[in-house]
């Protein structure tokens, strides 16, 4: 069973359809990719998702049950966590602090010192832990808000351009940390303009254009689809 599933979502504003009929399929232990043109509508559907957003019509499914009305939070609560395209940081809390807001909200509060150090850890940020994120490159405060969508330890993780502002170097172990977060079962949406990055990790990619999914697949035969290399990869 999908850990997420969105069936035939549709948003409208005012007389433009930012979603028209959307579908997708998260599994558990796999990294899925959401790709596109700037205002194909990647970030509408991961407002859907989160529970930010309500459709004017279609349904979204965690572990089988429908939560399309249900609050971010309960969908928090049930497992969802999400970054967001613009750096959502709190600039005048510590690296830990921001990761322990999140903590203390979790479904286990009395683990959230040892989950905040445990996440700092596997995030290589120990060193920083006491560090304000506003005097942080903007990759590394980018890593500090995956790490704060982690503290939880979501089944769902929807990450929005995570690897912006990161070098190259900073990006391959962040593919790393992607991957060991699906050895832990955890299923990820990438939203992310990084082709190298979405290739080489994603065991599937959906692609958006002008609000509906264009194509579908495995990188491979994404990579040479013609309709997204037209819309969206440049022409061959």
């Amino acid at each position: 069973m999908a850990s997420l599933r969105i069936s035939g979502v549709s948003v409208a504003f005012g007389g433009n359809r930012a979603l028209d009929g959307v579908g997708l399929s998260a599994e558990p232990g796999r990294v899925t990719g959401l790709i596109g043109p700037n205002g194909a509508g990647k970030s509408t559907l991961f407002d859907v998702a989160s529970g930010l957003r309500r459709p004017s019509s279609g349904q979204v499914f965690l572990d089988g049950r429908d939560v399309t009305r249900t609050s971010p939070a309960g969908r928090a609560r049930r497992g969802l966590a999400r970054t967001f395209q613009r750096l959502e940081l709190f600039g005048r809390l510590t690296v830990r602090d921001n990761l322990l807001v999140a903590a203390e909200l979790g479904p286990d509060r009395r683990r959230a010192h040892h989950a905040v150090t445990e996440t700092l850890t596997r995030l290589g940020l120990t060193h920083l832990a006491d560090s304000p994120p506003d005097a942080l490159p903007t990759g590394v405060g980018r890593l500090v808000e995956v790490g704060r969508a982690m503290v939880i330890r979501p089944k769902v993780l929807l990450l929005d351009e995570p690897a912006a502002g990161q070098d190259s170097e900073e990006t391959e172990r962040f593919a790393a940390l992607l991957r060991s977060l699906t050895d832990d079962g955890t299923a990820v949406v990438l939203v992310e303009h990084d082709m190298s990055l979405v290739m080489g990790v994603c065991d599937e990619v959906y692609v958006l254009d002008l609000g509906k999914v264009i194509a579908s697949g495995p990188p491979e035969v994404i990579r040479n689809d013609e309709t997204v290399l037209a819309a969206y990869l440049g022409d061959a």
